[in-house]
């Protein structure tokens, strides 16, 4: 594309460059190889699926916290400025950033780690691989093939983390976790993205609910100190909350001036003709200063020990480990209690997977009414 051409370094991907999809299709007119994988993923079902998907708060605990949904829309966001700075390609970065969460379970992290378990026999679960699953087979979109049939580029973006076993098993997409080379700048980009997406959100949303508090921030996280004596200094008798809004989004501000600066320093470190340069390496060039992954180390840890292992939060975790543990051996146990389409996929293609694709494609809130409806002698059906 001519567009592509002008705006993007050699190292970046080209959609004209593309290593293509499974599945060949006649290119579109209007829109590059990438920006279709975009409008694709964001037409999804399982896209849609994310609103009501636990970030840290479950959906129904607030209306104003993040869900998966909006994760992966700041995600997007915060990618896609970076990658216009580094002259990367913001469509295919925009892609990975929406697509990267869509193998979540229900109830977050603790619906993984439960489901996980219960698959511990059976090839295990992980968030990454599921979400490849869903765009390369689960999704139901179109008539000629099963998935998405996205392109080689947003689905090498999707796969974050993989395990010598299953990396032998996706051939080429699972190379570079053989021969530990690397992704695409733009995957490397989203991956560093989510982690300033998720650790300012999360510590926003924290402050929000009062699970943490602006004195415990100010006197352990110093990247906080910093930013709200600054505001508090430019503006004088602002209240608190718009305050601590302000702070965030320099600090948002700051990890991306910082990965952007650091990043294109090493960039220019190396002699990159092409992404495939890229590819060759057996280190990323995307990443933080070293004082920026001092402050992102110091941040991530508080949020750790005040939010993430808060006792109210492990409360509301334990129990929907209970619910996704209890549905999984209910399922297993008796196929025939699945939804009509699962329970014939479960009798052709294997129960373990079939039950766990169920469990991860829930909602938090569908979850919980599917647990009443199996579970609840009392449950009325036309709850």
């Amino acid at each position: 594309m001519i567009h592509e051409n002008l705006v993007l370094a050699p190292y970046a991907c080209y959609s004209s460059e593309s290593k293509g999809r499974v599945y060949a299709e006649n290119p579109s007119k209007t829109r590059t190889e990438f920006q279709r994988d975009h409008d694709r993923i964001i037409h999804s079902t399982s896209f849609r699926r994310l609103e009501y998907k636990t970030q840290v708060f479950i959906n129904h605990e607030g209306d104003l916290f993040r869900t998966r949904l909006t994760h992966s829309i700041e995600v997007a966001q915060i990618a896609r400025t970076a990658a216009s700075r580094l002259a990367l390609n913001c469509d295919l970065t925009g892609a990975i950033a929406l697509a990267h969460d869509l193998g979540h379970t229900p109830f977050g992290h603790a619906g993984q780690t439960a489901l996980n378990e219960c698959m511990r026999m059976f090839g295990g679960f992980e968030h990454n691989l599921q979400s490849l699953r869903i765009v390369d087979k689960l999704e139901e979109q179109y008539p000629a093939f099963d998935g998405l049939n996205l392109t080689w580029e947003t689905r090498e973006g999707i796969l974050k983390h993989c395990n010598i076993l299953n990396a032998m098993r996706l051939g080429d997409l699972g190379k570079r976790f053989l021969e530990k080379t690397q992704p695409s700048l733009e995957a490397q980009l989203v991956n560093i993205a989510d982690a300033i997406a998720y650790s300012t959100h999360d510590m926003d949303d924290g402050l929000r609910c009062g699970l943490l508090t602006h004195k415990e921030l100010f006197e352990n996280v110093p990247i906080y100190r910093k930013f709200f004596e600054e505001v508090e200094k430019q503006y004088p008798g602002l209240p608190i909350r718009r305050s601590q809004k302000e702070v965030v989004r320099r600090v948002i501000g700051y990890l991306v001036d910082d990965l952007v600066t650091n990043s294109s320093e090493k960039i220019q470190g190396e002699t990159l003709k092409s992404v495939q340069d890229v590819r060759n390496l057996q280190y990323p060039l995307i990443a933080f200063s070293d004082e920026g992954i001092a402050q992102m180390k110091v941040l991530k840890s508080y949020l750790m020990q005040a939010l993430y292992k808060h006792y109210q939060v492990l409360r509301v975790m334990n129990k929907s480990s209970r619910v996704i543990q209890n549905l999984f051996e209910q399922f297993t146990s008796y196929p025939e209690l699945l939804p009509p389409n699962f329970y014939e996929k479960a009798i052709n293609g294997g129960v373990q997977r079939t039950v766990a694709d169920y469990i991860a494609g829930m909602t938090d809130r569908y979850a919980v009414k599917e647990y009443e409806r199996v579970f609840n002698p009392s449950y009325e059906a036309s709850n």
